[in-house]
């Protein structure tokens, strides 16, 4: 009988290795090559990744842009609140003299109930209208003038992740973002990219390697925790994503004259299997819930750049599902020997 047991994919990560600021460039992050075939890793540089790949390649990064998704409030009692939004806020038609949007949200703070009214700056009000599950509310914005949805993200900061125990600081803005960041709508940076740099893009197409963009604007999905012991029974929050005509005419393409296709982080593999078909990509958008675990049969990715991802995860499941447990495991504990950088701002793999 077959086991399906999460704690298969636990590890130790002493907290130091845990990065809490970016590398000084973005370059300037270390880059394992897991080579499946061989069973074994080398250690490089991001910098090298043109020299690594060759034409052969086709790069397939997510555009994406994060969005001020994190606001921090009061309530009526002086007690502060803390909100995650889900997405952008959607705004509602206006009534009377006053503009409102919704949006659904994480929220940190003890006893919000229906009905209470969340207190952020300059005149921006919130009201509580459900509650969607544990920790979980809609919330219906207000403010008397101007701009809703300008005014809930004028008040958003950075969303760094839990894990990075700071607040955000101004270089944040700049870093917790790709250099091709194009179309906003996620609560965090498809990490995987963050490495890449006008330069080494530039040197990537001098050197004949390709590439194309989609976009799956990373969400609650991406990061809820799996809280089942039998892995298989956790369901993925769907997602929105685009796979634009442009993009699946090029991977046709590509398919079509042999070349692999090099998946720039988990959020880029799961649009590209979930949009692979018989007769090749085509242009589509809606919402992506796949979830990979080992045991997947990849149809269409084969090749992935990707960061150092959390024990019991659905992201480390499914880079187990590509390169298998054993070798994941063991390429984990030797970068944790060679000192290696862990999560969104660490340092990253090329599982070949």
């Amino acid at each position: 009988m077959t086991s399906f047991n999460l704690d298969d994919f636990n590890y130790h990560l002493p907290p130091e290795y845990i990065a809490q600021h970016p590398a000084a460039c973005r370059e300037d992050s270390r880059l394992m090559v897991v080579d499946r075939a061989r069973g074994r890793c080398r250690h490089h540089w991001f910098a090298e990744l043109p020299e690594i790949l060759d034409p052969r390649d086709f790069l397939v990064l997510n555009n994406t842009r994060v969005f001020p998704a994190r606001l921090l409030g009061k309530k009526a009692s002086g007690g502060r609140v803390e909100l995650l939004l889900h997405h952008l806020p959607e705004a509602l038609p206006d009534n009377a003299n006053t503009h409102m949007a919704r949006v659904r949200a994480s929220f940190r703070g003890h006893g919000l109930k229906v009905g209470q009214v969340l207190y952020f700056g300059q005149g921006l009000l919130a009201e509580i209208t459900a509650l969607k599950g544990p920790g979980v509310a809609e919330v219906v914005f207000t403010t008397p003038e101007g701009n809703i949805c300008d005014a809930v993200l004028g008040q958003g900061q950075v969303p760094l992740p839990p894990y990075i125990r700071r607040a955000p600081e101004a270089p944040d803005q700049d870093r917790y973002q790709t250099v091709y960041a194009a179309h906003p709508g996620a609560i965090a940076a498809p990490t995987a990219g963050l490495h890449f740099t006008p330069e080494i893009m530039a040197r990537l197409r001098a050197g004949g390697i390709e590439s194309a963009f989609i976009t799956l604007h990373v969400g609650p999905g991406t990061f809820q925790p799996v809280r089942r012991a039998d892995y298989t029974q956790h369901r993925m929050q769907p997602e929105s994503f685009v796979l634009p005509a442009a993009a699946a005419a090029r991977l046709n393409q590509a398919r079509a004259a042999g070349k692999r296709l090099v998946a720039v982080g988990t959020t880029s593999v799961r649009v590209l299997e979930h949009c692979a078909g018989p007769q090749g990509f085509s242009p589509q958008e809606g919402w992506c819930g796949l979830y990979i675990y080992p045991g997947y049969r990849f149809q269409a990715v084969d090749r992935l750049l990707t960061n150092f991802h959390l024990p019991k995860s659905t992201l480390l499941l499914l880079v187990a599902a590509f390169a298998g447990r054993d070798l994941i495991l063991a390429a984990y504990q030797e970068a944790i020997r060679e000192g290696y950088r862990f999560y969104s701002y660490g340092d990253c793999m090329l599982i070949v």
